[in-house]
């Protein structure tokens, strides 16, 4: 099966969305040309453990999925746990290649991002040597959603929908998680767009109010904003054909040899916005958070992108996002599924390393709290059940 792929089309300067046309790959590369900077980031001195430590995080309000990065911000979990008289710095990464990009710099210390990305920063330890080092999400429409224009034909079922995409105008941000998804059900269902564009959120998000695109495949928050503003409706998602979307936490190697200390001490704190992300009557607060740190989006918008409730008929599902943070069998198919993937679309050269993933804090971390891996659920909520403006 063969896909055109064609430059996006048109543009517009709103600031949220700056950039986010940026290829993983091509980020990298830009890294890679850096080689003092490199050299830098991977000499840096993290101190010695029970020292104050400076972090900066790099995290991801725009991705809902990795939420558990803006709980963090706004609760503070990580002062109970880190050396006293340590800062912490939090910096928005519009997209997960800038946070990588800041990490391989030795800018960014702790990155919060989707599995794409998470998969390729571990990809280049000529550089940076970093690692994946817990799951934050896994979700089968959280990344992994089907749009249409909102004069498509109503379907009767996800199938239906996925049948109509044959020969139409389809948009992802190519090297992103969208983008492994939607080849994925194109090469399982046999399905061959007319066009299949390579275009930014901004790009999509203009192609739909212009009429000139037919589907996109899109994460959330956008889905559920353009859903919002009558610019498109669900069709199908991953629950539709049983592909899952995720997000990582990642950590450079000279953090964790340097200072276990300290990624114990965050890894003790991620579980505690990990568990309240995972408490229901937390959801108003966590959307109030999200608007505060986000700019574009309404707070119901926000809200649906992680409570609200979709109709099955259009790949809607009863838990939107399962809370692993330790390593499940279904969190290591995904990295080796997105993985190969990588590969392929030649974004990455190989197949992850094998000690690219670290299991061991938090493994050793749900052991002492007696818990097991996935320690929550962020279950679909009745669309009455917010309670904001």
């Amino acid at each position: 099966m063969k896909h055109k792929r064609k430059v996006g089309r048109g543009s517009t300067t709103s600031t949220w969305t700056l950039g986010l046309v940026l290829a993983v790959l091509c980020s990298i590369v830009t890294i890679l040309a850096g080689t003092r900077i490199a050299g830098a980031a991977a000499s840096k001195s993290y101190g010695k453990p029970g020292d104050p430590i400076e972090l900066v995080i790099g995290y991801q309000p725009y991705y809902t999925e990795s939420w558990s990065g803006l709980i963090m911000r706004d609760k503070k979990f990580y002062e109970k746990y880190l050396p006293k008289g340590s800062t912490v710095t939090f910096q928005i990464g519009l997209q997960g290649a800038i946070i990588v990009n800041g990490m391989l710099a030795g800018k960014v210390d702790v990155g919060y991002v989707g599995d794409m990305p998470g998969i390729v920063s571990t990809s280049h330890p000529e550089v940076r040597d970093v690692r994946i080092v817990s799951v934050l999400g896994l979700g089968l429409d959280q990344c992994n959603i089907f749009l249409a224009r909102n004069d498509a034909p109503h379907f009767a079922t996800p199938d239906e929908g996925l049948k109509w995409l044959d020969g139409k105008i389809v948009a992802v941000p190519k090297g992103s998680c969208t983008d492994r998804f939607a080849q994925a059900v194109f090469k399982e269902r046999k399905i061959t767009p007319s066009e299949y564009l390579n275009q930014s959120i901004e790009v999509i998000t203009s192609g739909f109010r212009a009429g000139k695109l037919d589907a996109a495949v899109i994460w959330e928050p956008t889905a559920s904003r353009l859903v919002q503003e009558g610019l498109a409706r669900r069709i199908a998602s991953g629950a539709s054909v049983n592909e899952r979307d995720g997000g990582f936490l990642v950590m450079p190697q000279a953090l964790i040899e340097q200072r276990p200390d300290v990624v114990k001490g965050w890894l003790e704190a991620e579980l505690d916005a990990v568990l309240y992300f995972a408490d229901a009557k937390n959801a108003m607060d966590i959307a109030k958070m999200a608007a505060g740190q986000t700019t574009g989006f309404t707070e119901k918008a926000l809200w649906a992108s992680a409570f609200g409730q979709t109709p099955k008929s259009e790949g809607g599902t009863d838990i939107r996002i399962t809370l692993p943070y330790g390593f499940t069998p279904e969190a290591n198919e995904l990295i080796q599924k997105a993985s190969k993937f990588l590969v392929e679309i030649k974004s990455i050269q190989s197949e992850i390393r094998p000690e690219a993933v670290v299991p061991q804090f938090t493994a050793d971390i749900l052991k002492a709290h007696n818990l097991t891996a996935p320690v929550g659920e962020v279950k679909a909520l009745p669309t009455e059940m917010y309670t904001g403006k």
